[in-house]
């Protein structure tokens, strides 16, 4: 199945580009800038005194899980600003491809043991999942939307079973 329509005669579009500035994509920007300013909230107030009442293991897997979640809440958010910005004109799909190179989305997970995270306060743990969660999202739109364009352009894949009976129309023709 091709990733591309045609329009009459036209240019094909592409199903991902047009998912990328859909409403879809925006519900996403809102719920990734809204993940960062609640996460900033959260560490900045209620998080500070929970981290507090934590005995000394988890009080250093909470320092760490709240930097692992600051780093990648910065990486979503420099991508989703970077998709939004092609989106409204302000750069072209090459510039955003330069830019991004920078923004690093490797899937991360929780790094602290899982005894130990299931001792952290929940509220973190609620916007760590949230996080990647978010993140896994926005990774297959990022592997979809910068693919090599050479290879997206090919046309429609040709069925297994029908490239095997054009070898045996070969072999036996």
């Amino acid at each position: 199945m091709s990733q591309f329509i045609q329009h009459d005669g036209d240019e094909p579009v592409s199903f991902v580009a047009h998912l990328a500035s859909s409403e879809a994509f925006k519900s996403m920007f809102r719920e990734g800038m809204s993940l960062v300013e609640e996460a900033a909230a959260y560490l900045d107030g209620p998080g500070r005194e929970q981290a507090r009442e934590l005995e000394r293991n988890e009080s250093l897997a909470y320092a760490a899980e709240s930097m692992r979640l600051t780093t990648r809440l910065m990486q979503l958010a420099s991508w989703l600003l970077l998709q939004r910005a092609v989106n409204e004109g302000e750069l072209t799909f090459e510039q955003a491809l330069s830019e991004k190179r920078k923004v690093k989305l490797s899937q991360q997970d929780v790094a602290t043991a899982p005894e130990v995270f299931e001792k952290l306060p929940h509220d973190l743990q609620a916007l760590v999942g949230e996080s990647l969660r978010l993140q896994a999202r926005v990774i297959h739109l990022d592997q979809l939307l910068y693919l090599d364009p050479k290879a997206t352009l090919v046309g429609p894949v040709a069925s297994p079973v029908e490239e095997q009976l054009a070898r045996l129309r070969a072999a036996f023709g």
